[in-house]
This record gives C-alpha cells, structure tokens and sequence, in this order.
C-alpha cells in the first residue's frame, strides 16, 4: 500500500497548489490513500467547511489538523459529520468530532490517528498524548495493521519522542507543527517510518506559507493583523509511504513538488 502524506495545506495557495500536483503525482506515484494535515488551510489558521468539503473533492482521503481544529465557528457543528476529518484525539472527551478514523483502501484498511503536543499551545491545554497512546493504538490495530500517527506540535523533541515511543507498533509517525521540511526521514530500529516535520504545501518564499511583510510587523510592532496568502515559489511538500502486508514500513520517500501554475481567474483563487 502506498500512502502519501502532505505537508500542513496553508492558505488559498496550498489548496491551488494540491489542485494542479495531486492528480498527476498520484498517477505517476501510484498512491492508493491521501492524508493531508488542514491545520492552517483557511487563512492560515484552521479550515473552514468549504475548504474541507474541496480538499476532500480534490483527492484526499483523510485530513488531520492541530490546535487550530475548531478556530472556525462552521467547523464545530460539521467535524461530526465528516468521517474524513480527524481532530487530535487527546481533546477532551465530548469534543466535536473524532480522533482517528479507519478508511477502507481496496481490499485492506488504514487508520490515522491524530494527537496534538503540549509545548507551544497557550490557546489549548490538551491531556498528555504520551500518557494513553499505546492503549489507542492497541484499540487501533484490533481493525488494521496499518497505523499512520500524525503528531502535530511545536518542538522537535516532542514530535521525535513520541516517534520513539510508537515505533514498531505503527506504520508510521509523521510530525508537523512548524511547516519546515525537515530532513530526517528514516526507518527506525523497529520497523515504523518517521519524519520530524513533513513541511508545508503552498508558498515557501513566505513566513509559513503567509505573506511576509505582514508577519514580520506582527513581530516588530506586537499589533495583531489579519495574516495574508502568498504565492510565491509554491511547492506540495510531504513524505510517500511504502507499507507491506502487516502494516510495516516498506520505505519512506520525502517529496517537494513544484506548482509552477498560478491562478488566472477567481475561480482558481479559492
């Protein structure tokens, strides 16, 4: 089973960007499930329903997303509806949606599980996800063999922790949080895949896929601004997982994919 995974979607441009490459990377690639982190799709910060409802119409199969889950008031009343989306699963019990799913991929199943990290967050204060994990995992695996952990959070330790504590009880831990690709893809000791940071889909020459004269002024001034899309230089970014029968981790492929495209009409710019 091959299964790509993609770099946190930012802003109008990571949606246009996943319009033009997704459809001929998953011909060439032959991917057979699509997972993207959706944390910072709707201006940067969360996604609202209609870019979920696209994103979904574009190609992927799961979303995952982070801190930002519920910063869209459309999003709460909807995220139960739509087995597609995953919030982290160590919110609190009661929260609007779920925090894994299995997804039927032919003849086999894959389950994503989303957890959300602790140091950064001064807007969310979530339960350890070290603390319950396996147990999540083990109620997991009783449906597939193949895992795939999507570890959202600001710092590397915690993303390369958490990536020791699950190995050869996953297919794979894949971090995000800080929208840097990182360059330390591998297969560990005991048979899971990880990477550090999968990075970001949409803008690079930006501050984390937005434009930049406006966040460095957040920095400098300490002003809040609404944060602007960027286009420049716009790249998918992620990884491309081999896993085998029993849910190992066959290979792991870091991909950087260039959308030279741009958009030429309102109806593009979404």
């Amino acid at each position: 089973m091959k299964v790509l995974f993609i770099g946190e979607i930012v802003s109008k441009a990571g949606v246009f960007t996943i319009k033009k490459v997704l459809p001929g990377l998953k011909k060439e690639k032959g991917i057979d499930f699509v997972v993207g982190n959706g944390n910072g799709v709707t201006g940067g910060f969360g996604m609202g329903k209609n870019h979920a409802l696209y994103l979904r119409k574009l190609g992927l199969d799961a979303i995952t997303s982070g801190e930002c889950v519920y910063y869209k008031k459309d999003m709460v009343p909807f995220i139960p509806k739509a087995s597609f989306l995953i919030r982290p699963a160590n919110y609190p019990p009661g929260s609007p949606g779920r925090g894994w799913g299995v997804y039927n991929v032919g003849d086999e199943k894959v389950a994503v599980i989303n957890l959300l990290g602790q140091s950064g967050y001064q807007r969310v204060h979530l339960s350890n996800p070290f603390s319950y994990v396996s147990e999540l995992i083990k109620r997991v695996k009783e449906m597939t063999p193949h895992v795939i952990v999507n570890f959202h959070a600001t710092t590397t330790a915690e993303r390369q922790t958490m990536a020791h504590v699950v190995d050869g009880s996953v297919s794979a831990v894949i971090g995000t949080g800080t929208k840097a690709l990182t360059a330390d893809a591998c297969l560990m000791e005991k048979g899971s895949a990880m990477i550090t940071d999968a990075g970001r889909t949409g803008s690079l020459q930006s501050v984390g896929g937005l434009e930049s004269e406006t966040e460095i002024n957040k920095f400098i001034y300490q002003i809040p601004e609404r944060s602007q899309d960027a286009w420049d230089q716009l790249e998918l970014q992620g990884v491309l997982l081999d896993l085998d029968d029993k849910g190992k981790a066959r290979s792991i492929e870091t991909l950087r994919i260039p959308c030279e495209e741009r958009p030429d009409d309102s109806t593009d710019n979404r």
